[in-house]
């Protein structure tokens, strides 16, 4: 029985790195399965209500921020991150049984997995061809359909997909550990309606979006200042273009702390009064469960001592 069960698009088929993701959040049975052909038309079936959530990759060891993720995120109506995962990216090269690594030509990949892995293909596959993949395991699923597997059926001779997909799909390993950075790991995120926060857990990060003023010298380190002086680190800051000109763009980034934090709170009010544009993308407990470095200064009882002595101050009590 699915009916009550809360739905969850992600980036299908299955045996994606999304599904492992995913299977962090909700067993099998916990959950409706939505599968879908990109990260764009996850988040979608969450805005159109055709899903409750999403589960997207947002950022990786290896290439950074998600672009399709920041940008969906970035504009529409407003959706927030309610959870973060953390998932070990390898890849297999495998084919359709009978393939060899010497007839290996042309290889389906996504865009991501290629470049996780070019390094050990100019070595040991120098002239081979990039066939592109909407995800890690739809070349796989091709293969299992039972499209021969040659040239001409698939348009590709051999894909890179995740470990698990070989045997899922009854493919052949032509070369193991294939990526080039074994400690690759791809960061996932659980995407829904805004609603209450979650509680603050001491170990969180807030994601925001944020546009500067046009034609402003300085406006970038006037946002960096907003954090700086209250002592809340960037984890992540990444540049997006708005869309509408050329020049114009938007800046993505995740600061270590909760939105309920009075220096993140503080920080977040600041880039209010100065930015033409700032969405609030959640906040949310970390993977890792670091907790981030509190300065002197910055605790959450020296902001709250700090404005009972200006009110003494203003009331004329101060000592």
């Amino acid at each position: 029985m699915s009916e009550g069960l809360p739905r969850y698009a992600y980036l299908g088929p299955a045996g994606t790195f999304t599904e492992a993701a995913l299977r962090q959040v909700a067993a099998v049975g916990e959950c409706v399965d939505l599968p879908v052909a990109d990260v764009a038309s996850a988040i979608d079936a969450v805005r159109t209500g055709d899903a409750d959530f999403a589960v997207v990759a947002i950022e990786s060891t290896v290439e950074g921020g998600v672009t399709a993720t920041l940008d969906s995120l970035a504009a529409g109506d407003p959706l927030v991150i309610l959870r973060e995962m953390l998932v070990p990216v390898q890849f297999t090269l495998a084919a359709a049984p009978g393939v060899r690594l010497q007839d290996v030509r042309r290889i389906s990949a996504h865009p991501h997995a290629w470049v996780q892995c070019r390094r050990w293909l100019a070595h040991h596959l120098p002239s081979v061809v990039h066939v592109p993949a909407t995800s890690n395991t739809a070349p796989a699923a091709l293969i299992a359909a039972g499209r021969s597997g040659t040239d001409a059926a698939l348009g590709f001779d051999a894909a890179l997909v995740p470990p698990a997909a070989v045997e899922s799909y009854g493919l052949v390993p032509l070369a193991e550990n294939v990526a080039d950075n074994v400690s690759a790991q791809t960061r996932f995120v659980v995407v829904g309606h805004p609603g209450d926060v979650p509680p603050a857990t001491g170990a969180d990060k807030t994601t925001l979006v944020v546009h500067l003023p046009d034609n402003e010298a300085g406006a970038l380190l006037a946002m960096l200042e907003q954090f700086a002086v209250r002592g809340v680190n960037l984890s992540r800051i990444e540049s997006r273009p708005i869309g509408d000109a050329l020049g114009r763009y938007s800046f993505s980034l995740d600061a270590e702390g909760h939105i309920t934090d009075e220096r993140v709170g503080e920080a977040v009010m600041g880039l209010h009064r100065r930015c033409p544009f700032v969405r609030f993308l959640g906040s949310y407990p970390r993977a890792d469960a670091v907790e981030p470095t509190v300065h002197v200064g910055t605790a959450d009882t020296d902001f709250v001592g700090a404005r009972a002595w200006l009110q003494q101050v203003r009331g004329g009590t101060a000592t």
